[in-house]
């Protein structure tokens, strides 16, 4: 049973030079054609899996860039939403923004369609590393922004922050979360920089144009977030993300705890009935298939149970709460123990994992070299 809908908009005014997520320039796209098909893939998922949405508890809007709608275009693609979805019941629905794309009139548009929760691409405070990055916003559009929101009635705010950028430097990493601890928001996300094919900064590094900071100033930049945050008294819960009590995000965890999604729209991913699966990507061939009556699924996976096992320990570590033994027993109905018994041993005598009654999970240690660590998990 889902117990969270991914909603995908593929659609930007600015492509960032990081950015591998499916996504098109927003200029002569059929963008009214395309959220009415986002209503009627949902309508059709829901007629066919009903029992999958009965208890769904968070929404995600995520591009792409959902705020480069029109306030007119949010209002209708957050109508359908409400239409075919039980909303009312959502402790969660949260939508991905651009500081300086979110006019009033949006604000109001997605707070008066159910929209709770603000996530926003900050990524850095420093002008020049925004222009590295492709990013179109100021510090001022965030400041005024996120005023803005609030003055809607936007409580829920959390920015995004990236480290291990071209040429940033740890003064210019620390003046950045400097800056955005002074908003006082409850949430905080915060990624090093992975250069993905198919992006303008692969393109770059390939052809050695890349200035990239070494692995141990990347540690440095870590290890200063995790106190930052810390003397702020905004609690790390998963390897990049950090809440006050009652933000952690409800939806994110959902991925985190090996859970069912659904997931919507052009490039959308899903898992559901144990299947995970992946939609047409290119906007055309997902308005065909939604114009046929068809879902647009064009890759689906039955995930084994051996598959299952090894996402929830590789998912489930992110957590700094780690894997509950009797979560796993209850769920997979065998000891972890029984299968990983040697392997916890080894990275608890590495400084890697913290055994204890309840289960196990990262060391601090164990958080700088996190996908490491889940290699071993993997059978």
């Amino acid at each position: 049973m889902a117990r969270g809908v991914y909603i995908h908009i593929p659609f930007c005014h600015q492509i960032c030079n990081y950015c591998d997520f499916n996504k098109v320039f927003f200029k002569n796209q059929p963008v009214d054609e395309y959220i009415e098909a986002i209503g009627k893939e949902i309508a059709l998922a829901v007629q066919q899996m009903p029992e999958q949405f009965n208890e769904i508890e968070t929404i995600y809007l995520g591009g792409g860039t959902p705020t480069a709608l029109s306030a007119n275009q949010i209002t209708r693609l957050l109508q359908l939403i409400n239409t075919f979805l039980p909303t009312k019941q959502l402790i969660e629905f949260s939508s991905e923004a651009n500081p300086d794309e979110l006019s009033e009139d949006k604000l109001q548009a997605l707070i008066n369609g159910g929209v709770n929760r603000l996530s926003m691409g900050v990524q850095s405070f420093d002008q020049s590393l925004l222009k590295k990055l492709g990013r179109t916003h100021s510090n001022e559009h965030v400041y005024e922004t996120i005023n803005k929101a609030k003055q809607v009635g936007f409580h829920n705010i959390s920015i995004d922050l990236m480290y291990g950028l071209p040429g940033q430097t740890f003064a210019q990493w620390e003046d950045t979360l400097e800056k955005a601890l002074q908003l006082n928001l409850p949430h905080y996300s915060a990624y090093s920089l992975i250069v993905e094919p198919k992006t303008i900064f692969y393109i770059q590094y390939v052809k050695g144009r890349l200035n990239l900071p070494t692995e141990d100033s990347e540690a440095d930049m870590y290890d200063l977030l995790m106190k930052k945050m810390d003397e702020k008294g905004i609690r790390q819960y998963e390897i990049s993300n950090f809440a006050l009590d009652g933000h952690i995000s409800t939806h994110n965890k959902i991925y985190w705890d090996n859970d069912e999604y659904a997931g919507f729209g052009a490039g959308a991913h899903g898992y559901l009935n144990g299947i995970r699966y992946s939609n047409h990507g290119p906007i055309k061939r997902y308005l065909e298939a939604i114009t046929e009556g068809k879902r647009p699924v064009i890759h689906s996976h039955q995930v084994s149970q051996e598959e299952k096992i090894e996402e929830q320990m590789f998912l489930g570590l992110r957590k700094n709460e780690g894997v509950s033994f009797k979560e796993f027993e209850n769920k997979y109905l065998i000891p972890m123990k029984s299968i990983y018994g040697d392997i916890i041993r080894q990275l608890v005598n590495d400084g890697l994992l913290v055994e204890d009654e309840a289960g196990v999970r990262l060391t601090r240690k164990g958080r700088f070299v996190g996908n490491e660590v889940f290699q071993h998990f993997l059978m």
